[in-house]
């Protein structure tokens, strides 16, 4: 098996693994995410579900939201992933608003917004019912279809030297 095939092979089985919808409330109250809810997140959910999976080397992407690059988050996150971390102040720097790169811009929102909003929730509770299964529903073949976008749209961007894509370029 090649190298490339092994590691799409392990990061689809991660995602699938891993994919998990949180929902963050307070005493029944919904809150906004900010970095100490971010960090209490992935403290008490996310890091304890990635040690129940094989995952030693898996990488850890971020947008550059302020909770997700405060200090504190990034040294969170870098006793954890170490050199695996894509961030805004990570080892890796990822590029601000670079949505043709992340999958969960190119891909997750979209999809999952026309199938969660299909019946049109009236309630948080509601939006939360729906989203769950969108979630769970997306099945390895998916997954590896999206991380083949992903690498063709790395190869773009490296060929034209940061170019900005044509709208679009590569299908799903």
């Amino acid at each position: 098996m090649s190298k490339h095939r092994y590691i799409q092979k392990k990061l689809t089985g991660a995602l699938y693994g891993l994919v998990e919808s949180f929902f963050k409330n307070d005493e029944g109250h919904n809150v906004t995410v900010n970095g100490d809810r971010y960090r209490a997140m992935i403290t008490n959910f996310f890091i304890p579900e990635l040690n129940n999976h094989d995952v030693q080397e898996l990488w850890f992407q971020q947008d550059g939201a302020t909770c997700h690059t405060a200090r504190a988050t990034i040294d969170l996150l870098k006793d954890t992933f170490g050199d695996r971390l894509i961030s805004r102040f990570g080892p890796v720097n990822w590029p601000p608003r670079s949505c043709d790169l992340t999958p969960l811009d190119y891909f997750l929102w979209g999809y999952a917004k026309s199938l969660v909003f299909a019946d049109k929730p009236q309630t948080l509770d509601h939006l939360e019912d729906n989203i769950r299964p969108v979630i769970a529903d997306i099945r390895p073949q998916m997954l590896e279809k999206i991380i083949e976008n992903w690498t063709s749209r790395l190869d773009y961007i490296r060929a034209s030297r940061g170019s900005p894509m044509p709208e679009i370029i590569f299908k799903i």
